[in-house]
């Protein structure tokens, strides 16, 4: 069984709204509907379970009313104290009804652009792993630096890779490599993929989508708006 764990519990602060990122409305729906309708139509997703604030799980719910499979949804978690506690929370509330072996893919409602081929390249690459990212090519120069105003080292960048959701994992696994984190390693994880490499899992990368971009600036949700309109994928609408 594929479960797809939705997030989209976070505030969106850095956009400057007054509602969060997810819930802004763009060409007539919300946000987290576009990658929401994604998980449901898609035939290899058995279930979805949604992390999200009481105070607008009524409206995410009229919203999964509309889909022909809302039967899939399995119902919300509460966010936690940081975006990897989220995750933990919903791998416990979906052990309730899954196996060690099933998969639960990770996606951000903040990513709406989420395409049916992604969904499908990420639950046929995690056969035979443990879990799959998907990744981007750095294409820029990378360094480090000691203090943050000299160049240190050179890195090499064709090692260098960029992570990007969705990401998938075997739930036995992946659950017991964030209960090892607990309590407070775990609120110093910035990705998905760092428990399960922490604890030694077997990861495979496969190609990343630049169109599935994370709404986190107002360029960011003008990008958005133009592709829904159709003016553009890379700049911005006149």
């Amino acid at each position: 069984m594929n479960i797809a764990l939705l997030l989209s519990g976070g505030t969106g602060v850095r956009l400057g709204e007054s509602i969060p990122k997810q819930y802004l409305s763009v060409e007539g729906r919300p946000v987290i509907a576009y990658a929401m309708e994604k998980l449901f139509y898609h035939e290899n997703i058995n279930a979805v379970h949604i992390v999200a604030e009481p105070a607008w799980q009524g409206e995410i719910r009229k919203w999964i009313s509309l889909y022909d499979h809302a039967e899939k949804f399995q119902g919300f978690c509460l966010p936690g104290a940081n975006r990897q506690l989220s995750i933990l929370q919903g791998l416990e509330d979906i052990k309730g009804y899954a196996d060690n072996r099933d998969c639960i893919f990770i996606h951000d409602a903040a990513r709406p652009l989420l395409s049916e081929h992604q969904i499908t390249e990420c639950l046929k690459a995690v056969r035979g792993h443990d879990g799959v990212i998907p990744v981007l090519p750095m294409k820029d120069t990378v360094y480090t630096s000691k203090d943050g105003k000299t160049i240190s080292a050179l890195v090499k960048r064709n090692e260098v890779f960029a992570g990007q959701a969705p990401e998938v994992f075997r739930l036995g696994k992946y659950y017991e490599a964030n209960r090892r984190l607990l309590p407070d390693k775990i609120l110093q994880i910035n990705g998905s993929t760092e428990p399960a490499v922490m604890a030694g899992m077997d990861i495979a990368m496969i190609p990343g989508d630049e169109g599935n971009f994370k709404i986190t600036t107002k360029m960011d949700l003008e990008r958005f708006e133009c592709v829904v309109k159709g003016k553009s994928s890379i700049v911005l609408c006149d």
